[in-house]
């Protein structure tokens, strides 16, 4: 049916209502009942929410005021599509995550977005689902002022939700919601992983059995008495709130105490799903209190609002990964955190002991420079060299690891962490601002020269150690490994004749992630207590002893995120290109200390002849790739960082004219050891790792 001519092009909130609800009384004659409504909310609807601060809905008012005959009809319509429709899902379920296994949600989720799930059409669900349809009905909807929603509810004579409790009535399905969610909660809060988080209740009753205990006596109370609802002073509900705050208490202890016991993936998703479930249960407690008759009016708009803002919000993916991966990145970051205070050199003692183990770095990696050139040269498959190439940097990366030597770029995704930690203590210390970004800007200048030490000796060392090699190989077996590769091999650093900038960004993206899986492993090893497992397991101890197994297991407890890290960092750094071939896409790696190597090869390939501009953007791009290896890598995990500890983004610019001033102040502090001990004191408040600290 045709609501409108094709002379009336712009169709107003006074049209529908009288094509409607009017003297015809056309509602009565649709195909589809909700028609009119959507109809009506379609015009109501602002096209964009953002800088909005009103929806007026101030027509609809007055048309309805003025028109007697056409607000009889459209409050006959709405009791008749609204009367018995069930919505207890919408409570119990909606915005509450529905399943422990993270990627199944996500799934879900995006899947609901292109072909939302219908409920069946006796539900408020499926109305909400057909009438508010966009994922921002839920927030211009609750722009609307209050007074005047209850001036339209006054208008169209709603019924009080607090008149009935029998079946199907408004109370009634609160009422199942709160047991639904109740159980749910008490049954969740129950499972082994779960308690073994909270340690601290393992001797007492659980709060969650004593609140639903409670709130079970309170909905008996209100169905049997006259008024269907309590009051604030009532003892019971003061009861129920101490009972509700026990049992916050204990799902805050449980992410608290994740720093101490570890957290996994399916732990983190069901006390995410407890800590919904038990503010959806405040939100439906607080229905229940009546205080005045405004009060009742006042329950019952809240209640609508609210049942399409969660109709509305139910499949949001981003806000259901941010609300689940907050907790593991703080896990994740707090380790790399407690590990990149190594990798920040303070006195010259320590600056120089950095200078020495990057070379040792710059060493390892010379010779891995030689070992992929013979491995190019081995006939096999794209796939073959990608397993070559990845065994090649990975054994090199945990040698380089266990030797206890540094590769340059794996820093930053360490001390990004290390720096927001120690901007965070000092917030949470409540010094004055100034100096907490002081103290940032000095541990700042800190971080970059320690950076700086590791370039220089990860390249000089890498540059000889990869000529003295080649020549080697060509004096005793009479064969230059670079004859035919060195023009690539300097082509492939010159951000100009190449993606070097490009493959420079990607290394850098591979080292933010292996910082990942460093401290993922190292979270899930606390989580399951692989070292207590290892150090009192009876048949090592049997056959080696206790002192034995003991030192094995705080080896594998300090080294093996490490060694895990390290290995992943070289397959992918090992198979990018060779997917990128298969692929047919331009992928690759580049990564400062292999520039370096890669372009002594290339110059003893070409016998010292390579043309001088080209040298000169080689020896340019080595630069550049260190830049973008340190600028991606360290930007991915501070954002990350930033992330996991809500700490605003904003701050972003007080940090940085802080660390402007300073290095203005003492430049060469960014390059060199320049502060006294007893100065730099400043900062050692921020650097104490303290992992009971809640977040």
């Amino acid at each position: 049916m045709k609501l409108f001519s094709k002379t009336n092009a712009h169709p107003t909130v006074a049209g529908i209502l009288t094509e409607f609800f009017g003297v015809a009384q056309s509602w009565r004659e649709t195909n589809d009942p909700l028609q009119p409504l959507v109809e009506l909310i379609g015009l109501i609807r602002p096209k964009s929410t953002k800088n909005i601060q009103t929806v007026d809905i101030t027509d609809v008012i007055v048309f309805l005021q003025n028109n007697f005959a056409c607000r009889k009809q459209f409050s006959i319509y709405l009791a008749e599509i609204f009367a018995n429709k069930k919505f207890n899902k919408i409570l119990a379920d909606a915005a509450i995550l529905q399943d422990a296994d993270f990627f199944f949600e996500v799934k879900k989720r995006i899947f609901a977005k292109f072909l939302p799930y219908q409920p069946q059409k006796d539900t408020l669900e499926y109305i909400f689902n057909q009438v508010f349809y966009l994922a921002n009905d839920g927030i211009w909807i609750s722009k609307i002022p209050m007074q005047q929603l209850q001036e339209l509810s006054d208008l169209l004579k709603f019924k009080s939700i607090y008149d009935d409790v029998e079946s199907n009535s408004v109370l009634s399905e609160l009422l199942v919601a709160m047991h639904l969610l109740t159980q749910r909660i008490s049954g969740r809060a129950m499972e082994t992983d779960v308690i073994k988080m909270v340690p601290e209740f393992e001797n007492l009753e659980s709060p969650f059995s004593a609140f639903e205990k409670e709130l079970f006596l309170i909905e008996d109370r209100i169905k049997e008495s006259k008024n269907h609802y309590i009051t604030t002073d009532d003892l019971s509900y003061a009861q129920l709130l101490v009972l509700y705050k026990q049992c916050e208490d204990f799902v805050e202890t449980a992410f608290n105490n994740s720093s101490k016991y570890g957290i996994s993936l399916r732990v983190n998703q069901n006390l995410l799903k407890i800590r919904q479930q038990l503010v959806r249960l405040k939100f439906l407690i607080s229905l229940l209190v009546v205080d005045d008759e405004k009060h009742k009016k006042a329950n019952g708009i809240s209640l609508v609002l609210q049942l399409i803002k969660y109709n509305c919000y139910k499949n949001n993916v981003r806000k259901f990964i941010a609300e689940s991966t907050q907790l593991l990145s703080y896990e994740i970051t707090q380790h790399t955190a407690k590990t990149g205070e190594h990798y920040i050199t303070e006195s010259r003692k320590e600056y120089y002991k950095m200078f020495r183990t990057a070379v040792g770095g710059g060493f390892i990696v010379g010779i891995l420079c030689i070992i992929k050139v013979l491995l190019s040269k081995v006939e096999t498959s794209y796939f073959g060299h990608a397993f070559l190439y990845s065994m090649n940097y990975a054994f090199g990366f945990v040698t380089i690891y266990l030797l206890g030597f540094t590769l340059a770029t794996k820093q930053p995704a360490m001390t990004a962490a290390a720096l927001i930690k120690a901007l965070e203590d000092g917030a949470l210390k409540k010094g004055k601002d100034t100096e907490k970004y002081k103290a940032f800007a000095i541990l700042f200048a800190r971080v970059f020269r320690s950076q700086f030490i590791a370039f220089v000796g990860n390249v000089i060392m890498a540059f000889p150690v990869s000529l003295l090699g080649i020549w080697l190989i060509d004096y005793y077996l009479d064969y230059n490994i670079a004859a035919t590769k060195w023009k690539t091999l300097v082509i492939d650093l010159s951000p100009i004749h190449s993606l070097a900038i490009v493959h420079a960004a990607i290394a850098g993206v591979f080292l933010f992630l292996s910082g990942i899986i460093s401290g993922s492993v190292a979270n899930r090893d606390k989580h399951n207590q692989v070292y207590f497992r290892i150090s009192e397991h009876p048949v090592l101890k049997r056959y080696f002893g206790k002192n034995k197994t003991t030192r094995f297991a705080h080896l594998y407890e300090k080294k093996w995120a490490g060694i895990i890290s390290n290995f992943w960092f070289g397959v992918f750094m090992g198979s990018t290109a060779s997917i990128g071939l298969f692929l047919g896409l331009n992928l690759d790696i580049r990564h400062i200390t292999f520039g370096s190597g890669n372009l002594a090869l290339a110059m003893y390939g070409a016998n010292y002849k390579v043309p001088t501009d080209m040298l000169i953007w080689g020896i340019f791009g080595i630069g550049i790739i260190g830049l973008v290896n340190f600028l991606v890598s360290f930007s991915l995990s501070l954002g990350l960082a930033f992330r996991s500890r809500a700490i605003s983004v904003f701050e972003l610019r007080f940090v940085t004219i802080s660390i402007w001033r300073h290095f203005k102040s003492s430049p060469f502090s960014f390059f060199f050891p320049t502060e006294i001990k007893a100065k730099s004191a400043v900062i050692e408040n921020y650097l104490d790792t303290d992992e009971s600290k809640k977040h």
